[in-house]
């Protein structure tokens, strides 16, 4: 695989796209048609589903009717995550492996996922502790891919919440050490980051370069990719 992995693009699709508050069709449109004209470039993807609001609500809903432990809570977003899943390998049957990978540390050779022609593997959640970013930063390791695309409902990263305060900062490029101190070491079942803390650690040492794009202007993935200047952030 090594010699093919230069095309393959690892995307953390967040939740917050998929089911903002209903599926977001108009969304989902511009995101195939997107991934439709890259794949005619060459590119194949590996794209990692998120929860987002699905498990958010889950995970509120079942925390008001009773106590429930971390591992109960991370396994509803991950449930969640698997229904976006599967949602997104129907959208894309045309080109995509007919199985959802659950699993990004399974013995079997991830290079089947695309061995009869399939330009799509799509992944949901795993077990309790790890987040999608993470299984995404996992995959990327995995697949050599050196560059990973984080597409959520943020355009770019900021220095510290900006719903909250107005003196907060845009950031469009970031070390991995800077980063880190924003977020954080510490992965909790729902938290809204814009890149998990413990896929962070990961991908500082491997040496990953992730893209924070926003999905409500697709064309930053395409230039992202294409190696030209787009709104968003970088951290490397």
């Amino acid at each position: 695989m090594k010699n093919q992995n230069d095309k393959i693009v690892v995307v953390s699709l967040g939740g917050s796209l998929i089911v903002p508050e209903k599926i977001d069709t108009e969304f989902i449109k511009n995101f195939k048609k997107v991934i439709e004209e890259q794949i005619a470039n060459n590119f194949r993807f590996v794209i990692v589903t998120g929860g987002g609001k699905t498990a958010r609500n889950y995970i509120e809903a079942a925390t008001k009717v009773g106590e429930i432990d971390n591992e109960e809570k991370d396994w509803l977003g991950i449930h969640a995550t698997r229904m976006n899943a599967h949602f997104i390998k129907a959208v894309f049957k045309c080109c995509a492996h007919p199985r959802i990978n659950k699993n990004p540390r399974t013995k079997e050779d991830l290079s089947k996922h695309f061995a009869n022609g399939e330009k799509i593997m799509v992944v949901a959640g795993w077990r309790p502790g790890w987040s999608t970013d993470y299984v995404a930063t996992i995959l990327a390791e995995r697949f050599g891919a050196k560059k990973l695309i984080n597409l959520s409902n943020i355009t770019y990263l900021y220095n510290k919440d900006p719903n909250k305060f107005s003196d907060a900062q845009k950031i469009e490029k970031i070390s991995w050490k800077d980063f880190r101190k924003i977020v954080g070491d510490k992965w909790d079942p729902g938290m809204s980051a814009p890149f998990d803390p413990i896929a962070s650690k990961l991908a500082q040492k491997n040496n990953l370069e992730v893209a924070i794009i926003g999905g409500g202007n697709l064309n930053n993935f395409k230039k992202y990719l294409a190696g030209e200047k787009f709104e968003g952030s970088v951290i490397k």
